[in-house]
């Protein structure tokens, strides 16, 4: 079993390859519409496998003066990418398959390509799976929209699977072009998901609820009679980092030694709570905020 990153993105890219290959060969020899669309599908999800296999060796690169804040958004970046071109093959998809539809077209030599189909589902599902694992493991988005990629292609194969049968059976060569626009249909709600998730990263949308909840478990855990409260909590994603700032105000009479020491500790009990967490405290007097309107004060 795959356990790097890395390793999990070359998988894909080989697995793709070869699946291409087999596609556009199934597809000239039965001439379908439909095996042809799965192997453009295939294509594009090589080209999201390259990204992924670039990308995510970039997101482990270190931070450096040019990216102080790190590479991780590069992950994010890859996969907005790869929801594009998820959504531009779909368009080449229906174009195609419309125009099939209407013209008509010749179908051949079935049992090649539902062998062919049939050998892309149960690959797309195993390579998907390990790249799921791996990017829940890593927290990868470019792992996890190269994931979905396949998944989508497993489903899609499975689609073109059953028209391709349905040919066979009933002799109607339109249900080809037909499985080709529902193929389509699954790719665009694949794209725009994947682009709905990477795009809300990369504007520095905020962590969900239940993380916030535990954000500020983790304070509440650390909170000492020295605390008098604190505000403007704020928390963004970055690959799988996530960047959590706050203002704590102590109370009169706090050394600066003090505070600092109870910063730190606030600090280990977030990043305790939530892996990958990179946490700056901003220590104040505790009457710096109560004439200020900067957001919600939580009291001690």
């Amino acid at each position: 079993m795959i356990r790097t990153k890395s390793g999990a993105a070359a998988l894909s890219i080989a697995s793709n390859s070869i699946l291409i290959a087999l596609k556009l060969a199934a597809g000239a020899i039965t001439g379908s519409i439909a095996i042809i669309t799965e192997a453009i599908h295939s294509l594009i999800d090589l080209v999201a496998s390259v990204i992924a296999f670039i990308s995510v060796r970039k997101a482990d690169e270190p931070a450096d003066e040019e990216h102080p804040y790190g590479h991780e958004k590069v992950e994010n970046l890859a996969a907005n990418v790869e929801g594009i071109l998820i959504l531009v093959g779909a368009a080449v998809i229906v174009y195609e398959a419309t125009h099939r539809l209407v013209a008509g077209s010749q179908v051949e030599a079935l049992g090649v390509g539902i062998a062919v189909m049939g050998f892309s589902v149960v690959a797309n599902l195993v390579v998907s799976a390990n790249l799921y694992r791996q990017a829940r493991i890593h927290e990868s988005p470019a792992l996890e929209g190269d994931a979905a990629h396949l998944r989508t292609d497993a489903l899609t194969s499975a689609g073109v699977l059953v028209g391709l049968g349905l040919v066979e059976i009933t002799g109607v060569v339109a249900f080809d072009s037909i499985t080709a626009l529902l193929v389509a249909g699954a790719i665009v709600w694949a794209g725009i998901a994947i682009i709905r998730r990477s795009s809300g990263v990369l504007v520095d949308e905020t962590l969900p609820a239940a993380e916030m909840d535990r954000i500020e478990q983790a304070i509440a855990t650390a909170r000492t009679p020295e605390v008098a409260g604190y505000h403007k909590l704020r928390a963004r994603r970055a690959g799988r980092r996530r960047h959590i700032d706050f203002h704590v105000q102590y109370r009169s009479g706090t050394s600066l030694e003090r505070a600092h020491e109870l910063a730190h500790e606030m600090r280990d009990s977030i990043e305790a709570e939530i892996p990958q967490a990179e946490v700056l405290i901003h220590a104040e007097p505790e009457t710096s905020y109560r004439e200020r309107e900067s957001g919600p004060y939580r009291s001690g």
